[in-house]
């Protein structure tokens, strides 16, 4: 890598401002709305699913300023990647807002949260938790294989998937699945098959956190329920060989679990 001069730096700043005024109107924005949210609750679900979108956008934006100092500086924007990671968790916040935060919620206890937003439809939704999880995947592979953000990415990844799970509508989605003739048919099916695809690596997420880091019980507990998680969306769509072979899974999981409890392997 070559010195940094101080006429490069100049330069990265120069190239920085674009997009570091956009982040600082839509960080005001951020502001205004959320003063707007806590003085008139209408539409506060709503609200918050534009403001997760925004901070969806602020965060690409920290990421392109990486991306400048890496051509100009040959080297990585550290806090534009940590602001890039803190604006990424906001977004989940504000989507938690909405639809809780717990993995292992019954489908009937969410009734009333998609109520919030059901003028939101399913295409909305896919397309809002795809631009999410893009941007973690972008976010991940910026800070690099060993950053020692790799175990962190566990929960945040854990977190999206949850959000993106609780956001579909499964009363209508579970309908939908089945039926071609339905206008929300194939964006209903590529989202459910999203889903699998999450709680999948959510679950083998926090089982390798488990026994590759931090042998901590509770990483393994929410290995196991990502695990039940899937397990319910099987059964909502009616697939009950995966359903009866993730539930065994499951099992075999508490069971190392226990065990490992037992002889003292986990904390």
């Amino acid at each position: 890598m070559a010195k940094i001069t101080g006429e490069m730096r100049q330069q990265l700043a120069d190239a920085i401002v674009p997009y570091q005024t956009q982040i600082d109107g839509l960080l005001e924005k951020e502001k205004t709305l959320v003063k707007l949210i806590k003085s008139d609750h209408a539409g506060e679900a709503y609200k918050k699913l534009q403001l997760a979108e925004d901070m969806i956008f602020v965060a690409t934006l920290y990421m392109a300023e990486n991306s400048l100092s890496l051509k100009i500086l040959e080297t990585k924007h550290t806090d534009a990647l940590n602001e890039s990671r803190k604006t990424l968790y906001r977004a989940i916040i504000y989507l938690e807002d909405i639809v809780t935060n717990f993995v292992d919620i019954s489908y009937s206890e969410l009734f009333s949260n998609w109520e919030k937003i059901s003028n939101t439809p399913v295409s909305k939704r896919y397309l809002l938790v795809r631009k999410l999880g893009l941007a973690i995947k972008l976010l991940k592979d910026a800070f690099g294989e060993n950053s020692k953000w790799k175990w962190s990415f566990v929960e945040l990844e854990g977190r999206f998937t949850t959000v993106a799970k609780n956001l579909i509508d499964m009363k209508k989605g579970s309908k939908d699945y089945f039926e071609p003739n339905s206008d929300d048919y194939e964006t209903t099916v590529l989202y459910i098959r999203m889903l699998q695809r999450l709680l999948d690596a959510s679950a083998n997420g926090y089982r390798d956190k488990y026994e590759l880091s931090t042998r901590r019980i509770d990483d393994m507990r929410d290995a196991i329920k990502f695990l039940l998680a899937r397990h319910k969306l099987c059964l909502a769509i009616g697939d009950k060989n995966n359903a009866e072979e993730i539930k065994k899974k499951a099992i075999i999981w508490k069971d190392k679990m226990d065990a490992d409890q037992k002889s003292g392997l986990s904390s």
